[in-house]
This record gives structure tokens, C-alpha cells and sequence, in this order.
């Protein structure tokens, strides 16, 4: 891959990036709404406007994904190589950071701070505790399971996933023609339709019931798709801008327009499970679908000179970006409080919290990397 193509890569991350602080960046707001009492004031056009910010940036993740596909995608040398080189560098950081992530609660009552702080600082925490035994026991789960402390470490349990699938997955990649990858393709968007399916037509299809959950789709269905979408396109595709803008903004407009009004309907009915509220703005369906390829498309028509200053910019993201996912929900609570501060308006208070946790997050990465030299890697990728 050549410059030009590394550099519109990283506008790619970036804008991934930015969607994936959004959608952080609103937690606190549901979370308000969520743990309101008669008492608790709840500043409604706020929530309102976390479910437009929601609705639009839930590519944040599938564009993520497809750059792994267009960057990885056929894996270089031996399987061996490929794990030795990749997967210790996602699952140090992770480790280390798993554990100062669930110490927290427990760090907080040590310095004398009331339990409150603990959900002000995670959103999603299921349980304000600061006991030493509840932290340790978060941290015993780490082989298996995240906590809500850190509700962003689900990422990381389906990349090393993805990442351990990458070589097995390339050897057909390599050898398949482009009509068998649009084959794998099709099969992967009806996978997408599912969640819908089970919900509205029968929670049991295509061969899964009680004693099985591997059906017809199952061998197609997941993030693997938006890997191999993220090779197809790059290998595949050379539109023009006006074909690529005739195709992407329906997509978008369209997809977007299916993820609010559903999110919106599900969210105004009197009783909903956890599995419901997420339906719509699930990453492996059609609309989130449609949003992620009309982003990838218009951003892969970017052209940015690899020499400028702002490709240089744009490589210092990709350099720190391990980092900042690692660290950047420390400051979630730091963006909404500085929101509330400074009286951003309700529409932009989502991006501008965004803004501030990508300042601190990148700035404090930054500095840890030019401190630590090499080692930095153990801590940030």
C-alpha cells in the first residue's frame, strides 16, 4: 500500500475514532435518564439529542473493522508471525488497563470520595461498590468477561478473535475470485437482516433452537463480513466522486433514517428488555450496514498529499490510537462536566465532549510514547 492510500487510512481511523467518542460521549446522558428518580431532573431535549448523536455515529465500530480488512487483508507471512506481531500488542495494554479500569471504584474510596463518584466516572457501572473483593473480582473475570466499568474492553475480546481468524480467513481471500467474495458478501448482508428476523418472526430459524445456535447464516455472519467488505471495496471499487456520492448519501440518509426511527420506537414502548433498546443500533444489521459503507466510500474518495502537515497529523492518531481507545473513558465524565460548564448547546454538546476526551486522551498517549520510547508499547499498543 502506498502512501496516498496509507494517508486516507488514517482519515479513515479518524473519523472512526471520532464516532466511537460520541457515542461515549452520550453515555451519560442515558445514563442519567436511566438512573433518574422523582428527584433527579433530566434534561429531556439532552437525551433527545443523544439518540440522533447515537443513531448517527454507530459506524464507529464496523469502520474500524473494514480498515483491519484493508490493512491486514491477505495476512503477510506465517500464521505464527502474524500472532506473535499482533496479538501481544492489544493484549498487554488491555490487560493493564482492564485491571486499573476495575481498581478504580476501589482506588476512589481510598482517597476518601464518596460511592457516587463511581458511577459520575462510569456510566454503566452496575454497582456503585467500592470494596477492594468486588474490584479483585472483576479483575479474576478478565479471561472471560468485561465489566460494565469498562464497557468499551468489549472491542478488544472480538478483535483478538478477529485477529486469531485473520490468517485462516486470508488463505481463502488469496485464492478467492471476485465473484466468490461477492458470494460471501451477499450471504453476510442477509446475515445482517437476523437480529430482526429474531425479533419480529420467530426467536428460533434456519436450523437454531434450544440445543443449537449455530444455523444456516452462522458460518457467514458477524464482523468478518465488514473485513472482507473493507478488502472488497479497496480492491474492487474505482468510482468516480459523483458515483460514489449518488451511492453513499442514500445509503447513509437511509440508514441513518432506519436507526433513529427505530431506536425511537423501541424506546417509546411501556416494557423493553436490554436486547430490544440495543436492536437497531446493533453493528451486524442492514442500516448500520448502509451508514458504514457510505462513510468508508466517501472517505476512501479523500485525497490528502502525504507530505502535508496534515498527514502528519493524521499518522500521530494512528500511532496513538491504541492508546487512546485504552484510556479515553477516564474523561468521559470530564467532557459531559465541561459541557454543562460552558453551556454547550444541546446539539453540540455531544461532539464537543468528544472533542475534549480525543484532546486529553491523545495528548496524554502522546506524552507517554515520547516519554517511555519503545516500552510505551507495553503500556498504550
Amino acid at each position: 500500500m502506498n502512501q496516498q492510500q496509507l494517508v486516507w487510512c488514517d482519515a479513515l481511523r479518524l473519523l472512526a475514532f471520532f464516532m466511537l467518542l460520541c457515542c461515549h460521549a452520550a453515555d451519560p446522558f442515558y445514563a442519567s435518564a436511566a438512573y433518574a428518580s422523582a428527584v433527579t431532573s433530566v434534561d429531556s431535549e439532552l437525551v433527545s439529542w443523544g439518540v440522533r448523536w447515537g443513531s448517527l455515529v454507530r459506524p464507529c465500530v464496523p469502520l474500524f473493522v473494514m480498515l483491519t480488512g484493508v490493512l491486514s487483508l491477505p495476512v503477510k507471512g506465517s500464521m505464527e508471525s502474524f500472532y506473535k506481531k499482533r496479538i501481544p500488542r492489544v493484549l498487554f495494554p488491555f490487560l493493564i488497563w482492564s485491571v486499573i479500569y476495575y481498581l478504580t471504584p476501589w482506588l476512589t474510596g481510598v482517597l476518601g470520595m464518596e460511592s457516587s463518584v463511581v458511577i459520575k466516572l462510569f456510566s454503566w457501572a452496575e454497582t456503585d461498590s467500592q470494596a477492594l473483593t468486588d474490584g479483585l473480582a472483576r479483575v479474576a473475570r478478565i479471561p472471560y468477561a468485561f465489566s460494565f466499568i469498562a464497557c468499551h474492553m468489549w472491542y478488544i475480546y472480538m478483535l483478538v478473535g478477529l485477529y486469531l481468524y485473520l490468517p485462516i480467513f486470508s488463505a481463502w481471500v488469496e485464492r478467492a475470485t471476485k465473484r466468490q467474495k461477492e458470494i460471501f458478501l451477499l450471504l453476510w448482508a442477509l446475515s445482517t437482516c437476523l437480529p430482526y428476523f429474531n425479533e419480529y418472526v420467530s426467536r428460533y430459524a434456519f436450523g437454531t433452537c434450544e440445543w443449537n445456535f449455530f444455523g444456516l447464516f452462522y458460518y457467514f455472519a458477524g464482523f468478518s463480513g465488514y473485513m472482507l467488505l473493507g478488502h472488497y471495496i479497496q480492491h474492487y471499487i474505482r468510482w468516480s466522486l459523483t458515483k460514489t456520492l449518488v451511492v453513499a448519501i442514500p445509503l447513509l440518509v437511509g440508514g441513518f433514517f432506519i436507526t433513529y426511527s427505530g431506536y425511537s420506537y423501541i424506546m417509546g414502548l411501556p416494557a423493553k428488555t436490554p436486547e430490544q433498546v440495543e436492536l437497531f443500533w446493533t453493528y451486524n444489521t442492514p442500516n448500520v450496514a448502509m451508514m458504514t459503507i457510505a462513510c468508508f466510500l466517501m472517505v476512501y474518495r479523500m485525497k490528502i498529499a502525504p507530505d502535508s502537515r496534515v498527514a502528519t497529523w493524521l499518522a500521530s492518531l494512528t500511532t496513538c490510537g491504541f492508546g487512546i481507545y485504552m484510556i479515553h473513558y477516564f474523561f468521559v465524565s470530564l467532557g459531559y462536566e465541561a459541557g454543562i460548564w460552558l453551556h454547550i448547546p444541546a446539539p453540540l454538546r455531544i461532539p464537543f465532549s468528544a472533542l475534549i476526551i480525543l484532546i486529553c486522551s491523545w495528548a496524554i498517549v502522546a506524552l507517554v510514547k515520547r516519554l517511555m520510547g519503545r516500552w510505551a508499547t507495553i503500556l498504550m499498543g
